[in-house]
């Protein structure tokens, strides 16, 4: 039945999605690309006011989310069920994903809040001052909260079991009781040094993980052309073997990508909305580089490394073996533990295991204060204590049964809330992209005219942007030293 509902879902979404990812690029002249190096100097820039975080900061919360295991088992599933081909359509979805990246960072960012003192946007926040539909804001806010606290959570779990399971042979029992204490001790002991340990070290595992992969390929270098030559004929349906499943290739290799980076579904909003720039498309120039960093670079590495080594299955659609390389290994964090040991013997278990669990547990940090935010948007304030210990102790047990469910279920459900979040948040951002587009046409004409960006919507024709119309006021209070007329207040 999961099947089924999946299908339904995700077949037509993934040449959706496709389609978003290039009409952003193309309605946005290319940002993605032409901007690249305009990426770099954002995320080193410095914070426009004392509240919010910095660029910097706003890429690392959402690298949080983005990078967990759908880098390392997620890529492996694509390619055992649409073959080697799946991770070029990976590499595509992502180049042009990412402007759909920036399109909802964008969006986040005009749309956000000052609540409390903290910038506080996204999904919800753009659908209700907008698109003006409170009603479908409650929606998506209500589904992401259920998501975000109820249901994806378990997908990391299950994967950091597994691996721990294959790396060490602790059973699953165990690693679920593990991670659950640790996610109460972080979540209900308000605690922050293992949460700051942590973000220390994703970055950290992250660059190990890239030199893990770059001794495979450096190790099988002779392998390096047949391998990209595989790829790319199994990726447009002319290769022998993968010729007869290219539409799941494309399928697979969308669907992990959009599980992985997850742009266009929304979960990059909420941290992107909390960063203070002087214009929505600083932040969001930052928020497409994320999705490089996440798919071009990690997603790639780890699929480069499978498929070299030859450590994957791929079955058709009726369960057919079309490549046996690793027989009996289920799909997921065992192809990538295979294929280190392949040149790294003994290693690859126990190296992928603790990447993973490093990776899934800053995740699942990352997945509490989505939903956190989620909750406050739908109650309307942030110190409910019932319905702080429903989320807490829900994310608790999701995380526990995900770690001892079949893994396959834990994909499956995860699958359909990301596809469901995808559908709603991808037609939201088109019915709004002549606000991005007005927002990428102010940005280019004032980097044009040599000024340092700063956006007005009022100039703009754009309502809905309360905090920015606040700030418009308070800089012209700073340059003018006086109250500010009339019309500006209105």
């Amino acid at each position: 039945m999961l099947t089924t509902i999946n299908d339904a879902i995700w077949n037509p979404m993934a040449y959706f999605a496709l389609a978003v990812g290039l009409f952003f690029t193309v309605m946005t002249g290319l940002v993605q690309f032409r901007r690249f190096p305009d990426m770099i100097r954002q995320i080193l820039s410095k914070k426009n006011c004392p509240d919010g975080i910095s660029p910097a900061q706003a890429l690392l919360l959402t690298l949080a989310s983005r990078v967990g295991v759908g880098n390392i088992a997620g890529v492996a599933t694509a390619i055992a069920a649409g073959g080697p081909g799946a991770l070029l359509w990976m590499v595509i979805c992502a180049l042009l994903g990412s402007a759909s990246s920036y399109a909802e960072t964008v969006l986040a960012q005009v749309f956000k809040r000052r609540i409390n003192g903290e910038h506080r946007g996204g999904m919800p926040f753009y659908i209700e001052h907008g698109l003006k539909l409170k009603w479908l804001a409650v929606v998506v806010s209500a589904i992401a909260m259920l998501g975000y606290g109820f249901v994806f959570p378990g997908v990391q779990s299950n994967n950091i079991a597994s691996s721990v399971e294959t790396a060490f042979n602790i059973p699953p029992l165990v690693s679920a009781i593990a991670i659950t204490a640790l996610m109460a001790f972080v979540i209900v002991g308000g605690t922050k040094r293992i949460v700051g340990a942590a973000q220390i070290m994703v970055p950290v595992m992250a660059v190990g993980y890239i030199l893990a992969a770059l001794i495979i390929v450096i190790a099988n270098y002779e392998q390096i052309i047949p391998t990209i030559n595989l790829i790319i004929s199994s990726a447009f349906g002319t290769h022998q073997v993968f010729g007869g499943i290219v539409g799941a290739a494309v399928a697979w290799g969308v669907r992990r990508a959009v599980f992985s980076n997850v742009a266009g579904v929304g979960e990059g909003t909420y941290g992107a909305a909390a960063a203070s720039v002087s214009h929505p498309s600083k932040q969001g120039l930052v928020q497409a580089f994320s999705i490089y960093i996440d798919t071009v670079v990690v997603c790639f590495a780890t699929g480069l490394m499978i498929i070299m080594t030859g450590s994957y299955n791929v079955f058709a659609a009726d369960g057919t073996a079309l490549v046996q390389g690793v027989p009996g290994i289920t799909a997921g964090a065992a192809y990538t533990q295979t294929a280190i040991s392949t040149v790294l013997p003994g290693v690859g278990p126990g190296f992928v295991a603790i990447a993973l669990f490093f990776f899934a547990f800053t995740t699942l940090v990352a997945f509490f204060y989505i939903a956190k935010t989620n909750l406050v948007y739908l109650s309307g304030r942030d110190d409910n204590p019932v319905l702080d210990w429903a989320l807490k102790l829900g994310m608790l047990g999701i995380t526990f049964y995900g770690g001892i469910v079949s893994a396959d279920v834990m994909w499956a459900v995860g699958d359909i809330g990301y596809g469901t979040l995808g559908w709603i948040n991808m037609l939201c951002l088109l019915a709004l992209s002549a606000v991005v587009f007005k927002v990428t046409r102010d940005y280019d004409k004032q980097c044009k005219a040599g000024l340092d960006p700063i956006f007005d919507p009022l100039k703009l024709g754009i309502t809905g942007a309360d905090y920015w119309v606040e700030e418009a006021e308070n800089i012209a209070k700073n340059q003018a030293g006086t109250p500010v007329n009339a019309a500006l207040s209105e």
